[in-house]
């Protein structure tokens, strides 16, 4: 070969990338392209956070089960690693979820919490689900075991959110319940606020993953530092 190859981008580099180059692209549509709505005026373009950010929530708490169910399958140990990361950054989303959702809430409703909407509380059942999984996971020494009990309840929990999705045309009783997004006939929008709901969606599962990359790139260091300290007697 008479050249030197170029080296190429990181799976995490060209996450982090193209991460960069949506949310920017996102950010642009929600503030400049997006009309404003009509009932809600400007403060209705947190949706274009809140939304994405909830249906990525489903998606890491998907990627941690079925993870933890190939984990089941093979038995494979670098499989537990790859299941817990995805429902760790479910929580961190999760949370996310929640304070966008109020501060929504609030704006639109005047009132940051309503017990009566049954997608606000399954998903609250949902996420506080799952963060019972950490309880469950550091409760038990590492190794197969606590590998196999985390894997279960990762699998039982991914069951709870069709729950979720099920629910916001489940109870519609009152003006304060949550927008319907989607029906039976598709997307309850338009095609310009359709368009910049996939951007910012596409945005924030492209973050997720490239939090992933990261996270699990992380974890397998402090794993072999581990190791390398027992084989060098300097932990029990």
């Amino acid at each position: 070969m008479n050249g030197s190859h170029r080296a190429r981008p990181d799976r995490a580099t060209a996450a982090a990338t193209a991460a960069a180059l949506l949310m920017a692209l996102a950010l642009a549509m929600i503030f400049f392209y997006v009309p404003t709505d009509v009932s809600e005026g400007y403060s209705q373009r947190i949706f274009y956070f809140h939304v994405p950010i909830a249906l990525t929530t489903y998606f890491l708490f998907t990627w941690g089960a079925v993870n933890g169910a190939r984990f089941l399958l093979k038995r494979d140990m670098s499989l537990d690693l790859k299941s817990y990361v995805p429902m760790h950054l479910g929580v961190i989303f999760g949370s996310l979820t929640l304070v966008t959702g109020s501060i929504w809430a609030n704006i639109a409703w005047g009132t940051w919490w309503f017990w009566g909407d049954t997608q606000l509380t399954t998903f609250l059942i949902i996420f506080l689900f799952n963060c019972a999984y950490f309880m469950l996971r550091f409760s038990i020494e590492p190794g197969e075991r606590r590998a196999t009990f985390s894997a279960v309840y990762a699998v039982l929990g991914v069951g709870l959110i069709p729950l979720s999705v099920i629910g916001v045309h489940v109870a519609q009783t009152n003006d304060l319940i949550h927008p319907i997004t989607f029906n039976e006939n598709g997307a309850n929008m338009d095609g310009s606020m359709f368009l910049t709901f996939l951007v910012a969606l596409a945005a924030m599962i492209t973050l997720s993953v490239t939090m992933y990359l990261i996270e699990l790139r992380g974890k397998r260091i402090d794993d072999r530092l581990r190791a390398i300290r027992r084989l060098a007697g300097g932990e029990a």
